[in-house]
């Protein structure tokens, strides 16, 4: 590990504390093997004036909800330093009135609450304190000669014992600093939880965390084993689709099912001790917020309902009652990591965000597992202990705060023809309503068109493609919860005995033929999905075609048919098919305006007089189209299947 320090990106905060402060902040956050997503804590201690202009001291300590990586000024509440200090002298204080007194500190009460450290920053007598949650000197305290090891690779610090974070952790330090003289002392080691450092600038004190967690990467490097197996195998799709439904089932909500099939994954799960190495704790204490205190370890062969998800869920029940005390509620028992035997690493979570997060936490910790292992053990805290941290109360009273999850949070979506119009509605609409999206049009600028989401090329006709672009999703995010069939072309103005044979084949094979084909690939893992829907997006031409239309008409005729067969055929398995029927959805690639007032005036109107042409005298956007569709996926059409739902205005040749 090495200083990222630069004089003069630095020379611009000088003079300013709390630009300092932020910016080797930044920089600490800039290194996930010192600080993991909204890991580690950074303070400053200074001067501002107050509401009536007194000089008051202050200490600016990192907010909560702020991640170092990106932190900025307003990421750092100030609180009145004296009195934040004088809390120290107290024998005992909760962790609620701890709280409640931080934020009473506040000079101003709109600002993020204050870290949990926010005591134990103010204690250190330096202006500037850093905390990490060091990858390598926890691998080294999580051994079983860890404390000695401190002693060799650390003997400029202070070493002590794991104690639960917040006040008591603060008092800890406070006595161990009471009489001792911190002038020889580079930092504070915290077996099992990380380091602290300080220094009255910021480039000494973080040069400090530096060093420090330099030498312990020394250390495993000279000593131990850093560089693990790899393997490389195939996974079975359908299994993973199985595990992804019972993980969900067990939380009670949709989950992604994210695999990292890296050789590094796949080289520790596929190590024959794997399930007893993985299964001894977490890295660090706060990882358990995140990812429980144990991955599920499932076979390579898992049976149809993936027993091996019950069975911790049973063993989570257990732990809890062996643990808890009154007024606790047992958190969902689903698991949040996965070790698939010889496949790789998985993360559930309800969105790509959440996986991410488990992901890096699985990856990080499978690091540390094996290079202390080399090193003569892996020794994680006690169950007890990190029941401690999962059950905290200050954790316990964010729980009521969350909001209710989105109508398809969780979800897994595929989407034809979404380059544009009402295919990409259809994509919004979903993402909004919580659903990870992707989407496939033959169009290669699908890619960049779909914003927060994955855009795939594909030709809808070529088969080989469609599978692969639905094992591409399966593969990404674990499963398959709604496949949306909007890929179509239009064409009008040949009568059938001028038709083009060519375009008639053309428009079967886009507008039927492919949505077959997209519903053979993807029907076998929307049989393993959460609440899994099909919606086939028709037209008004299947009921009241028009002339000239005939290709066009007797397609969407077609996949209406399709579509009412789909329902009857799977409605055993519990998935739902629905059509949409809009008509005169203007607002697409396919409606220029020069084209719009050919019809207009082909019917003597005005563009605006063409475009509301329906008996409710009502514009169809596609917005429109997207909102209904993404409700039809959802509960709302839970008892519904087989429908046709026109979405046109009102046509009375329909009617």
């Amino acid at each position: 590990m090495r200083s990222l320090w630069n004089d003069r990106e630095a020379e611009a905060c000088a003079g300013d504390d709390l630009a300092m402060r932020v910016y080797s902040s930044r920089l600490l956050g800039s290194e996930e093997y010192l600080v993991m997503h909204g890991g580690g804590n950074t303070s400053v201690k200074s001067a501002t004036k107050d509401l009536f202009g007194d000089d008051v001291d202050v200490l600016y300590v990192k907010g909560s909800g702020w991640d170092l990586q990106t932190i900025e000024k307003p990421g750092f509440p100030a609180l009145r330093l004296k009195e934040t200090q004088r809390l120290a002298d107290l024998e005992t204080l909760s962790d609620e009135e701890m709280t409640r007194q931080l934020r009473s500190f506040m000079l101003d009460s709109s600002s993020p609450s204050p870290s949990v450290e926010a005591i134990l920053h103010a204690i250190l007598p330096a202006r500037f304190v850093d905390h990490t949650h060091a990858d390598a000197m926890v691998t080294l305290t999580n051994n079983p000669r860890g404390k000695a090891i401190m002693r060799e690779v650390c003997p400029d610090c202070l070493v002590l014992p794991y104690v639960m974070p917040g006040f008591i952790l603060a008092r800890q330090v406070y006595e161990a600093i009471r009489d001792v003289d911190l002038d020889g002392y580079k930092g504070i080691i915290l077996m099992h939880h990380g380091i602290f450092t300080w220094a009255d600038d910021a480039r000494t004190s973080y040069e400090h965390m530096i060093e420090l967690a330099s030498r312990a990467e020394a250390y495993l490097a000279d000593r131990g084993q850093t560089k693990h197996p790899e393997a490389r195998q195939d996974v079975d799709l359908l299994d993973l689709a199985r595990i992804r439904r019972a993980a969900s089932r067990t939380r009670g909500a949709a989950q992604l099912a994210m695999l990292d099939q890296s050789g590094s994954a796949q080289g520790f799960a596929s190590r024959k001790d794997v399930a007893d190495i993985a299964t001894r704790g977490p890295l660090t204490p706060d990882h358990v917020l995140r990812g429980k205190r144990i991955p599920v370890v499932i076979a390579k062969r898992p049976d149809e309902d993936v027993s091996e998800v019950a069975a911790f869920a049973r063993t989570y029940a257990a732990y809890y009652e062996a643990h808890k005390t009154e007024g606790l509620h047992m958190l969902d028992p689903a698991p949040r990591m996965a070790v698939w035997k010889e496949s790789g690493c998985i993360a559930f979570g309800s969105s790509v965000r959440e996986c991410g997060i488990v992901a890096d936490i699985a990856r990080h910790t499978r690091q540390a597992i094996q290079t202390g292992e080399s090193l003569g053990g892996w020794r994680a805290l006690s169950e007890q202990e990190i029941f401690d941290v999962e059950y905290w109360s200050l954790e316990q009273a964010k729980l009521g705060k969350r909001g209710a999850p989105k109508e398809h949070q969780g979800k897994i979506a595929l989407v034809t023809g979404t380059y544009g119009g009402i295919g990409k509605a259809v994509c919004e609409a979903l993402m909004r309503d919580g659903a990870t999206v992707a989407g496939m049009d033959a169009h290669p600028g699908v890619v960049d068109a779909l914003d927060g989401m994955t855009g795939i090329p594909c030709d809808v006709t070529d088969e080989n493609a469609v599978r692969a672009a639905v094992e591409r999703v399966v593969a990404t995010f674990g499963g398959l919860d709604v496949i949306v069939c909007n890929a179509g072309i239009f064409q009008s103005g040949e009568r059938i005995e001028e038709q083009d044979p060519d375009a008639w084949d053309r428009m079967l094979a886009v507008n039927l033929t492919a949505t077959q084909r997209f519903m053979n690939a993807a029907i076998p893992y929307l049989k393993l999905g959460i609440r899994p829907a099909i919606v086939v997006v028709g037209s008004r031409n299947y009921a009241a075609p028009g002339p000239g239309a005939a290709a066009y008409s007797v397609s969407k005729a077609g996949v209406t048919q399709l579509a009412r067969v789909a329902a009857l055929e799977l409605a055993a398995d519990g998935v739902r098919v629905n059509v949409v029927h809009p008509d005169a959805v203007f607002d697409t690639r396919l409606w220029t305006e020069e084209a719009l007032q050919r019809s207009a005036k082909r019917y003597g109107m005005t563009v605006a007089e063409y475009k509301t042409k329906n008996l409710l005298k009502t514009e169809i956007r596609a917005a429109d189209v997207g909102r209904l569709v993404s409700v039809m996926a959802g509960d709302a059409f839970r008892a519904t299947t087989g429908a046709q739902v026109p979405i046109d205005g009102g046509t009375d040749r329909v009617i």
